[in-house]
């Protein structure tokens, strides 16, 4: 591990375009990322990615420009378990703004506490290893979930899990049984061609009709087919289908890895928008969900 690393050169995010459509009060992004500024939040880490210059304060400028008036930051890699960035960006709207931190299996009730009182409301679990079967460093795996499950719990926080499609397979009913909220990252990260009837993602949808499961509709690492992404949206409708209660709209941005592949917030607003289909829905996943699960206060973000 590298301590206090200043990356030697940044990435400049993509800034959205305002979207055709406006949002209903106290719509929320429930996916997206602070990093820097880099002399007051260094990274922990190497990144694997040229890092973006996109601190608290560009965040809540992408935010404004589109019309969300809510956020969930979610924790990145290269910082490890160093949740400074966030808790920063948080105190800057605590009333709007939640985050998913990282932990290291040991963290105590305590420590988990603190950050909830800081707006830190889950924990984010990753699976994505190398090809030696390794976790990328600044990772913590699904078998960490169960030893930190008794502090999440005490700590009134939930599980945020993402990892490659068939990781997936045989945790999440392990998982759902620990009687804590579980999110579920980037679709599952499903993989297209193996269509909406396959198994694992037809588990999904029971999970989800059993309550037992949250989802984040966030389609560009999904599907290839930008701007459109048409391929993805059979499985965004049955995920809708299968409980809207339960579906929570993210960005991504600033989109690490994505370059100039990134899209344009404002038109993946657009898409939703028009996906969702009325007005009850995009009031339900907008404002309803995120609501129940991030515990924001009535007419906070308005």
């Amino acid at each position: 591990m590298t301590e206090n690393y200043i990356p030697d050169s940044v990435e400049m995010p993509r800034m959205p375009t305002a979207p055709a459509v406006t949002l209903p009060d106290g719509s929320c992004d429930t996916h997206c990322h602070v990093f820097g500024p880099y002399t007051d939040f260094p990274l922990h880490l190497r990144s694997t990615y040229a890092p973006p210059d996109a601190p608290a304060a560009r965040y809540l400028n992408m935010l404004d420009s589109v019309g969300v008036q809510r956020g969930v930051l979610v924790q990145p890699a290269p910082y490890g378990t160093d949740v400074s960035a966030i808790i920063d960006a948080i105190a800057r709207r605590p009333e709007q703004l939640r985050g998913i931190g990282v932990a290291a299996p040991g963290t105590d009730e305590q420590q988990l506490m603190q950050w909830r009182a800081a707006g830190i409301c889950g924990l984010r679990f990753i699976e994505a290893r190398d090809p030696q079967g390794n976790l990328f460093p600044g990772s913590v795996g699904f078998d960490s979930i169960e030893t930190l499950a008794p502090a999440m719990r005490a700590a009134g926080m939930h599980v945020q899990m993402w990892g490659p499609y068939d990781r997936y397979e045989p945790w999440l009913e392990r998982v759902t049984d620990l009687g804590l909220p579980v999110v579920i990252d980037h679709m599952a990260s499903v993989v297209l061609a193996r269509g909406v009837q396959d198994p694992l993602f037809q588990l999904i949808c029971r999970l989800l009709r059993e309550k037992r499961l949250w989802i984040k509709l966030s389609v560009c690492r999904v599907s290839t087919q930008a701007p459109d992404y048409a391929d993805v949206r059979p499985f965004h409708d049955a995920l809708l289908e299968a409980n809207v209660n339960r579906v929570l709209w993210g960005s991504d941005w600033p989109y690490v890895r994505m370059g100039e592949r990134a899209p344009d917030v404002g038109r993946l607003i657009d898409l939703a928008w028009e996906w969702f289909g009325n007005d009850a829905t995009r009031q339900q996943v907008w404002v309803k969900n995120p609501s129940e699960l991030y515990a924001f206060a009535e007419g906070a973000g308005k």
